[in-house]
């Protein structure tokens, strides 16, 4: 198998899913990210409902290949019961989700035929 370029990484999306029952600590978590990596961070609509190949709400945390070391390990050891899907941006959005994603916490089966052109 031949390696992966990583300079083909152009930025990072992390995903965190919630459900009725998790949605307030979703709420809080994205006002704690908010406040920590604001200015160096997009944060998407608070979605309560699914979207794209994701099987639960989510809402969206895009951020550059430069601070990927700031903020996953953040993510990793403050994202209490909720999850997140990790995963690159290469221009291969299939590939991105489906081959080189990263999830912490528990991980999802996600719905890909929503990525098919």
């Amino acid at each position: 198998m031949a390696a992966l370029d990583t300079t083909a990484i152009h930025s990072w999306h992390a995903h965190v899913y919630f459900d009725a029952a998790s949605r307030d600590a979703a709420w809080a978590f994205r006002q704690v990210v908010d406040e920590r990596f604001g200015a160096v961070i997009e944060l998407g609509r608070f979605h309560e409902r699914l979207v794209g190949p994701h099987p639960a709400w989510s809402y969206q945390i895009a951020f550059d290949t430069t601070r990927f070391d700031e903020i996953v390990p953040w993510l990793v050891l403050n994202h209490g019961a909720l999850d997140i899907f990790l995963h690159p941006n290469t221009g291969d959005e299939l590939r991105d989700h489906r081959d080189c994603a990263v999830w912490i916490g528990k991980s999802y089966v996600l719905n890909l035929d929503a990525l098919a052109g």
